[in-house]
C-alpha cells in the first residue's frame, strides 16, 4: 500500500500519515463493517482510542468467549463477517473456545488481537501468548502483523478468507507498536492470494451425471447440510425437492434451510434425528448430499450408512469429498450455482411407493412423548413456544438435551432461524448467542432454549443484554442434572450419575439482580401464560422451566450403531 504513496512523496506532495490503529479502523468501516464485540486491555488501548469516535456499534461481553460467541451468532444471523477484539495473553486465549466453535461450524468470523510489542515476542513478556500458534488449528487462517504498511491489506484479506470458499474464522495478531506506527495514506493495493482458489462453477458432466442419478432413482433422499444456507441456496433447493419430487432431510445446521412443514420434509436425520429420516436414509437408492459432510453424529456406524445407495456429494470443500464416506458423484462448487443447474436436468418422477413408504414410518414413529404426565415436559414448552410464536422466532440453544428438544419440536422454515453449536458442542453457547442474533436482527424475537448447566457458563453475558438494551428470551429447561450426560450415565453407566448434577441458583433472582425479568415455573398448567408473559417483555427475561428431571432424548443410536439400529422406538410407537 504505502510503496504506491512514495512517488507522491518524491513529487514534493505532503502525504497524510495514519497510524495503524486508524489504518485497522478505516479499513472495517471501508469493508462495511458496522457493529463489532470484543473486551479492552493494555495492548489494544491504540485501537480502542480510535474506535471511540469510529460509526461503529460496538458491544462489550462480560467475558472474551461470550463476545466471540456473540460475533459467531451475529454472523450466522445475517450472513455477514462477525468482528471480535481482545487484547493479548489471557485475553486472546479466551477466544479460543469461540473460534473453535466457528471453526467446526464454517462461520466468517475475524478476530483482531492486540500483541505485546514485536520487540518482546518470545521473551514471556507481561500478557504475552503466541495466539497465532495456539489457534492454527482452529482458524482458517491467521497471521501476525509486524509491518503497519501491510496492515489495511491483511485486514481485507482476512475479511476475504473468512467469507470465501467453506467459511470460517481468521485471526490477525497485532503488536501494539503496529497499531502506533505512522504510513502515509495511499492507494490500496488489490487482494493477491496465489495459493488461494475457490471454486464456484460446477463441473458440467459431473452435473449432469448427478441429475441422471436422480431421474433414474426410485427411493432418493436429499441430505442437507449447513452449506445451503452459507451459500443462500435454500430457495433453489427447495425448488428442486419440489420439481424433482424427492424427501429432504437435514443436518442439526440445515435447520431451516428447508421448510418442515412440507410434506416432503423427513426432518433431522442421526443419532438423534426422527426414525423416518433415518430408515429412509438407510434405504434409500440415491443420496444426494448437498453441503453436508457426513459427520459421526449423521452417520453412525460408517460401514452401515446408506448401504444400498449411490451418494452424490456437492461441496464447495473439496477436502470434505470422500474424506468420511466414498461418494459416487462428487460435484465440487458453490452449492446455489450447482443446484440452479441441476434442476435444469431433473425431471418429476411420482415415486408413489417410496413417498406411502415414509409416510407409514412417519405415522408409526412420530416424535413424541408422554403428553398425559402432570410434570413439565419439555417437548411441551418447545411446542407451546413454537405455537406462541408461530415457528417465526430465532432460535438459540446451549448443547445436549435441550438442543435435541429444540431441534426435534420446534417447525423451522426459513434459514438463519435456527443457531447453534454443533460439531464442537459447545456449552454456554446459547446466550450470548441469542445477544449476537439480537443485534443483527433488531426486529425479529430472538429466543436461547437452554440448559441449565450450558446456561451456568456465560449467565453474565446477561447483564450485557441489560446494558444494551436487547431483549432476548431465554427458556431454561431445569431438570438439576448435566442432561445428556445424565442420560448416558443411565443408559450406559448403571446409573451411576457421578457428578452430573450440580446446585443451581434461582435464576429468577438472578435474572432481576442483572437487570432482567425473571419467572420461575413448576407448573405444567403456568406454562402457556409463562410464555405468554415472556414474548411481551420489552427487555430481556429468563424463564426457569422446571421440567421432568429424567425425561430423556428418542430416538437414540447408541455410539457405534447404525441408523436404523435406534433405541426408544416402542416407547415413539406406543405414543403415537
Amino acid at each position: 500500500m504505502c510503496s504506491k504513496s512514495s512517488s507522491a512523496a518524491e513529487s514534493g506532495r505532503k502525504i497524510p500519515l495514519r497510524k495503524g490503529a486508524q489504518i485497522i479502523v478505516d479499513t472495517l468501516i471501508e469493508l462495511g463493517v458496522d457493529t463489532m464485540f470484543g473486551y479492552c486491555g493494555g495492548v489494544v488501548l491504540p485501537l480502542f482510542d480510535r474506535l471511540y469516535d469510529a460509526p461503529i456499534n460496538f458491544i462489550v461481553p462480560r467475558h472474551e468467549q461470550g463476545g466471540c460467541h456473540m460475533a459467531d451468532a451475529y454472523a450466522r444471523a445475517n450472513g455477514k463477517v462477525g468482528v471480535v477484539v481482545a487484547t493479548s495473553g489471557p485475553g486472546a486465549c479466551n477466544l479460543v473456545t469461540g473460534l473453535a466453535t466457528a471453526m467446526m461450524d464454517s462461520v466468517p468470523v475475524v478476530a483482531l488481537t492486540g500483541q505485546v510489542r514485536t520487540e518482546l515476542i518470545g521473551n514471556d513478556a507481561f500478557q504475552e501468548a503466541d495466539i497465532t500458534g495456539i489457534t492454527r488449528p482452529i482458524t482458517k487462517h491467521n497471521c501476525i502483523a509486524k509491518d503497519v504498511r501491510n496492515l489495511s491489506r491483511i485486514v481485507r484479506e482476512a475479511f476475504y478468507i473468512a467469507s470465501t470458499g467453506r467459511p470460517g474464522p481468521v485471526l490477525i495478531d497485532i503488536p501494539v507498536d503496529v497499531e502506533v506506527a505512522e504510513c502515509p495514506a495511499g492507494v490500496l493495493d488489490e487482494i493477491d492470494l496465489p495459493g488461494y482458489r475457490i471454486r464456484t462453477k460446477g463441473n458440467a458432466r459431473q452435473i449432469s451425471r448427478a441429475a441422471e442419478a436422480i431421474n433414474k432413482a426410485q427411493r432418493p433422499v436429499l441430505y442437507v447440510g449447513g452449506g445451503v444456507i452459507i451459500a443462500n441456496a435454500s430457495e433453489i433447493l427447495n425448488k428442486l425437492a419440489d420439481k424433482a419430487n424427492i424427501p429432504v432431510t437435514t443436518t442439526l445446521l440445515g435447520l431451516g434451510s428447508f421448510d418442515q412443514n412440507k410434506p416432503h420434509s423427513l426432518d433431522m436425520l442421526g443419532m438423534h434425528g426422527s426414525a423416518y429420516a433415518n430408515y429412509a436414509v438407510q434405504e434409500c437408492d440415491l443420496l444426494i448430499a448437498v453441503g453436508a459432510r457426513f459427520d459421526d453424529r449423521i452417520t453412525g456406524k460408517l460401514k452401515a450408512f446408506a448401504p444400498g445407495a449411490k451418494i452424490v456429494h456437492v461441496d464447495i470443500d473439496p477436502s470434505s469429498i470422500s474424506k468420511n464416506v466414498r461418494v459416487d458423484i462428487p460435484v465440487v462448487g458453490d452449492a446455489k450455482d450447482i443446484l440452479a443447474e441441476l434442476i435444469k436436468e431433473v425431471k418429476h418422477q411420482p415415486r408413489k411407493k417410496w413417498f406411502d413408504k415414509i409416510a407409514e414410518w412417519k405415522k408409526k414413529f412420530p416424535f413424541s412423548y408422554d403428553r398425559k404426565k402432570s410434570s413439565i415436559k419439555p417437548q411441551y414448552v418447545i411446542e407451546e413456544l413454537c405455537r406462541q410464536t408461530e415457528g417465526k422466532a430465532i432460535i438459540t440453544t446451549g448443547v445436549g438435551q435441550n438442543q435435541m428438544w429444540a431441534a426435534q419440536f420446534y417447525r423451522f422454515s426459513r434459514p438463519r432461524q435456527f443457531i447453534s453449536s454443533g460439531g464442537l458442542g459447545t456449552m454456554g453457547f446459547g446466550l450470548p448467542a441469542a445477544i449476537g442474533a439480537q443485534v443483527a436482527r433488531p426486529d425479529e424475537t430472538v429466543v436461547d432454549i437452554d440448559g441449565e448447566h450450558g446456561f451456568n457458563m456465560t449467565m453474565i453475558e446477561l447483564a450485557t443484554a441489560v446494558e444494551h438494551k436487547l431483549p432476548v428470551k431465554v427458556c431454561i429447561m431445569n431438570n438439576g442434572y448435566m442432561g445428556m450426560v445424565r442420560q448416558w450415565q443411565e443408559l450406559f453407566y448403571n446409573k451411576r450419575y457421578s457428578k452430573s448434577y450440580l446446585a443451581n441458583p434461582e435464576y429468577a433472582k438472578v435474572a432481576e439482580a442483572l437487570g432482567a425479568v425473571g419467572m420461575t415455573v413448576d407448573k405444567k398448567t403456568d406454562v402457556p401464560k409463562a410464555i405468554g408473559d415472556m414474548l411481551a417483555q420489552k427487555r430481556p427475561c429468563v424463564v426457569d422451566f422446571k421440567i421432568d428431571r429424567e425425561e430423556n432424548v428418542w430416538p437414540m443410536v447408541p455410539a457405534g450403531a447404525s441408523l436404523n439400529e435406534m433405541d426408544g422406538l416402542d416407547m415413539l410407537e406406543s405414543l403415537a
